[in-house]
């Protein structure tokens, strides 16, 4: 029985914890703008930039699950707070970074503090709320995390020109410092205190899926990331690692459901949950066509056409505004328009995109900014029908005991598709760039390739949509089936 009593100070705790979400969320997009200040003040290389953004996407989705279980296993408060209070020193040291490998490094560790501390926001809210508060506090949930997306490029660029080069990067992971040791602070004053449940590690934690994951992500990535070096020519057999470590984690996952354990990836969610495969399908791919596109953006309009990282970031500042107002009114469309709301808002983004990519040949470099604000806007819109409707529409079928780890999945497949997509377009555009010598060409290039990526992430959602009207079709069979049969019983009792 639920002895829930309302706690005073909830709404208190859940801003404080919503600002440390926040943070760990925003850094996912806010460097973009800041890496060619980045590459230029530490001499880094273009593959080592690119590590600065993927390895903090790969880190974050790797450890989303595990955070979670230890939340359940040591209590929300406690592993809130370690993970912020690592979150914070991580950024101070990426602030202070004096070479590219202590910079990819500290990204790295901070991304896995990131992806301990976002899990235990939505516990937190699970804890602290019920019945229709619970709704609007993972509503207001949904909008950290859609601003956080938003505003990244924009908040870098505000930061880069106010604090100036050549050390203005710097600022972008300073800026946690502050923030987070007051949210630390006040997170003392308000969070509950939470007893541990009692979890065994070794039996709620699966290191090994953990470790059979990254290797199996790294082998895609670190051919990808290292493409100036001729990495997918001289790493091809990276490849092959990762389809034999990904063929062994599914094999992995698969027993530990068997033997009742707890899995990093459920496999009954994909074998047994309508809809929930090609939900996480077309969240994973989307991510991995529209996450890279704002490095490119940066890469484009700072290196290319020599702005500011701050009129790189205003730049980019439509799209932000068209999935603002998007997302404002998606969540409450679901319900009436369901699937539909994802595929037209996956042609709307594809549809933006390729309107850019052809306008970057058309247009004159000087105009390229006014030129690409409407289709910017198109595209916008559409992102603000897809994330969050997929979401809903994914774990709407989810049986409850498994509701926890369903969006850890989730989540863990976003992050994996942004950290091989960022990889995947910085490289092509990097490429492009080396081979043509015109900016422009590998905008155009790299846009294509994104909307491609989303393409394919349509036409899954379409695929879905097919399904779901099948098996709305045969449950209403089975309905009149079942009338009729009970009709004829009632007859024969007769």
């Amino acid at each position: 029985m639920d002895d829930y009593e309302p706690d005073p100070k909830r709404w208190k705790a859940l801003a404080v914890s919503l600002t440390a979400g926040f943070m760990g969320l925003l850094d996912v997009s806010i460097v973009n703008v800041a890496l060619p200040s980045i590459q230029r003040d530490l001499g880094a290389s273009s593959g080592g930039i690119r590590w600065v953004v993927s390895g903090y996407a790969l880190a974050f989705g790797l450890v989303l699950v595990t955070g979670g279980r230890l939340g359940d296993a040591f209590g929300r408060r406690k592993m809130f707070l370690g993970a912020l209070a690592a979150f914070v020193a991580t950024s101070a040291l990426a602030g202070a970074a004096p070479n590219e490998t202590t910079l990819v490094l500290a990204r790295l560790a901070q991304g896995m503090a990131a992806g301990m501390l976002t899990p235990q926001n939505t516990g937190l809210i699970q804890d602290l709320f019920r019945g229709p508060e619970r709704g609007r506090a993972f509503g207001m949930f949904g909008a950290v995390v859609g601003i956080s997306t938003a505003v990244g490029p924009i908040l870098g660029g505000v930061i880069l020109a106010v604090f100036g080069d050549p050390d203005g990067w710097r600022w972008v992971f300073y800026v946690n410092v502050p923030i987070g040791v007051l949210a630390f602070a006040l997170a003392l004053r308000l969070l509950p205190r939470s007893e541990k449940s009692g979890l065994k590690l070794r039996s709620e934690i699966d290191f090994v899926g953990i470790l059979l994951l990254a290797v199996a992500v790294l082998g895609v990535l670190l051919p990808v990331v290292e493409s100036d070096d001729g990495g997918p020519a001289r790493l091809w057999w990276m490849f092959v690692i990762a389809l034999v470590f990904g063929a062994g984690f599914v094999r992995w996952e698969h027993s530990l459901v068997r033997r009742g354990r707890s899995p990093l990836l459920d496999t009954r969610l994909f074998t047994g949950t309508p809809g929930y495969a090609s939900g996480a399908a077309v969240g994973a791919l989307y991510f991995c066509g529209f996450a890279g596109i704002w490095l490119v953006f940066a890469m484009f309009f700072q290196q290319g056409l020599g702005y500011t990282p701050l009129q790189s970031g205003l730049s980019v500042t439509p799209f932000a505004l068209g999935s603002a107002v998007a997302a404002a009114v998606a969540g409450r469309l679901v319900p009436r328009f369901g699937r539909r709301l994802t595929v037209t808002g996956l042609a709307l983004v594809a549809l933006g995109l390729l309107i850019v990519a052809l306008l970057a040949q058309l247009v004159p470099p000087a105009a390229a900014g006014w030129a690409f604000a409407l289709p910017l806007v198109l595209a916008g819109v559409g992102g603000g029908m897809v994330i969050s409707p997929n979401t809903t529409l994914t774990l709407e079928c989810v049986p409850v005991r498994l509701a926890g780890v369903a969006g850890g999945a989730l989540q863990t497949g976003q992050r994996i598709g942004t950290a091989i997509g960022t990889a995947v377009l910085a490289s092509v555009f990097g490429a492009v760039v080396v081979a043509a010598g015109d900016y422009q060409v590998a905008l155009t290039v790299a846009l294509c390739c994104a909307a491609v990526l989303t393409c394919g992430a349509l036409g899954l959602a379409v695929a879905e949509l097919r399904a779901r009207r099948h098996r709305a079709q045969l449950s209403g069979d089975d309905r009149a089936a079942g009338g009729a049969e009970t009709s004829a019983a009632d007859v024969h009792r007769g």
